[in-house]
């Protein structure tokens, strides 16, 4: 299992036309399906007087949270081709809503497939794409005369130092990539011995590098 995954950094915003008809494509960052929701109704109460808002959206690090929405539009029309864009992007913990004012003319199924599936590529075309690193928190005592080979074992690791205290002893918690965690535990053990302490591992306590 990869212990990164790319997601968008933040908001996008997208619009295009078709035979009079403005679609509005929205892209926004969320970690569940209730965030997704709740994002979702908050553009839906922004944007009241339009006439559908069809929706998708990819969550958990695997990507297995989805669910999309047509919204009144003709099944598969609107729902699906967004979620393909958010999937042909590679991206998880990313919502896209596409928010329709229908301008008279009707576009067909193939026309709403392309709509819906324009806009959506659009918004995510626009959004910064970022590669997330998922870090499980682990904390190590040491003294400090051994703050030398310490340093040096703590050098060899792609690590987030999440807090430090230079009280009695030296404690460091540092975010180590979820598949470097067993070689860092055993790097620290091998290079300190009896003179460091792995205090704890937060494994239930995973945690996205922001």
């Amino acid at each position: 299992m990869s212990d990164t995954y790319l997601t968008i950094a933040g908001p996008a915003r997208a619009e295009l036309k078709r035979e009079g008809s403005k679609f509005i494509a929205e892209a926004q960052p969320v970690t569940s399906r209730e965030n997704a929701d709740a994002w979702f109704a908050s553009v839906r109460e922004r944007e009241h007087t339009a006439t559908h808002h069809c929706t998708a959206f990819r969550a958990g690090r695997e990507g297995d949270v989805f669910h999309y929405n047509d919204d009144g539009e003709p099944s598969g029309t609107a729902g699906p081709p967004i979620l393909r864009q958010i999937d042909g992007h590679d991206l998880t913990n990313t919502a896209v809503v596409v928010t329709r004012y229908y301008g008279g003319t009707k576009l067909g199924t193939g026309g709403l497939i392309r709509a819906y599936g324009d806009a959506a590529k659009r918004v995510l075309d626009a959004a910064e794409i970022v590669e997330k690193v998922v870090r499980v928190p682990v904390r190590v005592r040491f003294a400090y005369e051994d703050t030398s080979p310490a340093s040096r074992v703590l050098d060899q690791f792609d690590l987030d130092i999440v807090d430090r205290d230079y009280s009695d002893v030296t404690e460091i918690v540092a975010g180590v990539r979820e598949s470097d965690v067993d070689r860092f535990i055993q790097a620290f053990v091998n290079g300190l011995g009896d003179r460091g302490t792995v205090v704890s591992t937060g494994i239930d306590e995973k945690r996205d590098e922001g």
